[in-house]
């Protein structure tokens, strides 16, 4: 089963909860380690149907129509489209109707699932009853690909201790040599006066966030799946997170068979404060582009996300027809997806995305947190792939990586004697929301968002820049990646890897850098005047550590490497590493 949320860690109580620390030799310190940064995967249960694509052209396409006068407004051109999208996707679900007949397969219902079908099929059955379904539709001549309808699991994040609340990830490079240098390219623009929208496709968000009034947009709610949405219904116009937690005693029933216990992550809302967080009222944290206004699409809940919602919530986001669901009012142009599995890129993915990316819109997607090399959808055309570096710049220990990353962004590190990873918004709820908190996550989950409101930064300079422009622009206009001298050069062709310096075949062109995109976005030269200056929040960096690290650590980080070397068949996913 897939596997998502680029980014929770246990760096405190669950990590001694599941790792006894009795023995710190060296091939137990490199399987802590790569506990901490490997995969840690298994299956959420069977898939729960199918996701069928058909051939081209065995349904006809029904032609564009023109419009009806020159008067015609943007509404009446939009709702014409959409009615049309609707009566393909019935047509394509009554030819799917026959194709199953003629391949004799049972089915439920059919549905959208992006660009593809989702086949739902009757509760309870089992992997190899569904591989048989899926082997007669394969079959079938008009059938171009049968794909399991995965449930997408966040990679796991939990926040550290809230009382070092820095945002060094948003500082100039002589303090941090991984920071995106936004408190530079402030002076050139905060965008507050051009907001522009950033969709957030994820667990939903708190709306009652005093960091998030007045940024959030109405979004709607994708989960549809009742007994996993935990707000008591499916599919609805509500985006807000109820939370995602899971019991120990659900856990063990038919249902979320597969799916671990946890608490709620408050994941969105997370994701949603990293981008546009309030700046200069006097409360808790800044997001990277304060002005922006954040569109929550909530497609993921208890034990993840389906792959039918997250692909029906990426075509939404972007203004697309969803069936059943009303036309989104305010389409966004770059849309944050933290989620993502273990295999590669796929049809339904792909033909998601290239229809996403032709309206316009930049997908900005983790690249995971196996510290392997990247899966889907990091690995799809179109995308914008970010990795993790730590505060030196370097890339963290669990950032995926691989030449189809596009760029690398502070997701932190989690230590103290380097950085403590991204301070920003949350919830004090385990399980059911209580009061609005903030604490530290680390992840590519939250070096994804980091891309993103840089994204949104220069679209509020330049609004015509289309989706691939916007990835150009921010993988072209990058700081070259640092270089540690305790460390190697990260292996494009290594099955796994710690900590290593980035090269452009395994972290992307370099590191965000939020002045050299919005000077080019204004088309002047960096270093010169950017006009009149605002006033950016005051944030002060941590003195846990900087754009370099002491002898010690350096040390640790030479033995740790030599160590996953010597010791890395120990630690395989297939065996216990303890």
């Amino acid at each position: 089963m897939l596997k998502s949320g680029m980014g929770r860690f246990y760096l405190s109580v669950p990590l001694r909860r599941s790792l006894p620390v009795k023995r710190w030799g060296g091939a137990a310190l490199v399987c802590l380690v790569h506990l901490l940064a490997g995969p840690g995967v298994h299956a959420a249960g069977p898939p729960v149907g199918l996701l069928v694509q058909l051939k081209p052209g065995v349904v006809p396409t029904e032609a564009d129509v023109p419009p009806l006068a020159l008067r015609d407004t943007p509404q009446a051109v939009q709702e014409r489209a959409h009615a049309r999208w609707q009566r393909q996707h019935a047509a394509t679900v009554r030819h799917f109707d026959q194709v199953a007949r003629q391949a004799g397969v049972a089915y439920v219902a059919a549905g959208s699932a992006g660009e593809a079908l989702r086949v739902d099929v009757t509760p309870g059955t089992d992997s190899a009853a569904l591989d048989n379904l899926a082997r007669r539709l394969r079959l079938h001549p008009d059938v171009a690909e049968v794909l399991p309808n995965e449930r997408l699991r966040r990679r796991a994040v939990v926040p550290t201790d809230p009382q070092f609340a820095r945002q060094w990830h948003l500082l100039a490079p002589s303090a941090y040599a991984g920071a995106v240098n936004a408190t530079t390219g402030w002076m050139r623009t905060t965008g507050a006066n051009a907001p522009a929208t950033v969709a957030v496709v994820d667990t939903g968000v708190r709306f009652d966030h005093p960091d998030l009034s007045g940024k959030l947009l109405a979004g709607y709610d994708f989960v549809s799946e009742v007994e996993y949405a935990n707000d008591g219904d499916g599919r609805d116009a509500d985006a807000s997170d109820p939370g995602d937690w899971l019991t120990a005693s659900e856990a063990g029933t038919t249902t979320f068979r597969g799916c671990d216990p946890e608490d709620s992550s408050w994941h969105g809302t997370a994701i949603a404060g990293v981008i546009a967080a309030g700046a200069n009222n006097g409360v808790g944290v800044t997001g990277l582009h304060w002005g922006a206004r954040v569109l929550p699409v909530r497609v993921a809940a208890k034990c993840g996300a389906v792959l039918s919602d997250l692909l029906d919530g990426v075509r939404w986001a972007a203004g697309l027809p969803v069936d059943g669901v009303p036309a989104n009012p305010h389409p966004a142009k770059v849309i944050n997806l933290s989620y993502g599995g273990d295999g590669a890129c796929n049809t339904a993915y792909q033909s998601t995305i290239d229809a996403v990316s032709a309206a316009g819109a930049l997908v900005v997607v983790a690249a995971g947190n196996a510290g392997a090399p990247v899966t889907r959808p990091a690995d799809c055309r179109g995308v914008l792939a970010v990795t993790a570096v730590r505060g030196d710049g370097a890339k963290a220990s669990y950032g995926s990586y691989g030449p189809t990353v596009g760029l690398a962004a502070p997701g932190g590190s989690g230590f103290a004697s380097s950085d403590e990873g991204i301070y920003t918004t949350l919830n004090a709820g385990r399980r059911g929301p209580t009061t609005a908190s903030y604490g530290y996550m680390v992840g590519t989950s939250f070096s994804a968002p980091l891309a993103a409101g840089a994204a949104a930064l220069a679209l509020s300079v330049q609004p015509g820049l289309s989706g691939a422009a916007l990835s150009q622009l921010l993988t072209t206009h990058a700081r070259p990646h640092t270089q540690q001298p305790q460390l190697a050069a990260c292996s494009p062709t290594a099955w796994s890897q710690g900590s290593c310096n980035c090269t452009s075949q395994t972290c992307g062109s370099g590191l965000l850098d939020v002045d050299l995109v919005l000077a080019a976005a204004q088309g002047v030269q960096p270093g010169t005047s950017p006009g009149t200056p605002v006033t950016p929040p005051v944030v002060t960096p941590s003195d846990g550590g900087g754009g370099s690290t002491g002898w010690a650590w350096g040390l640790g980080l030479w033995l740790w490497l030599w160590a996953v070397r010597r010791h890395a068949i120990n630690c395989r996913v297939e065996a216990p590493c303890s």
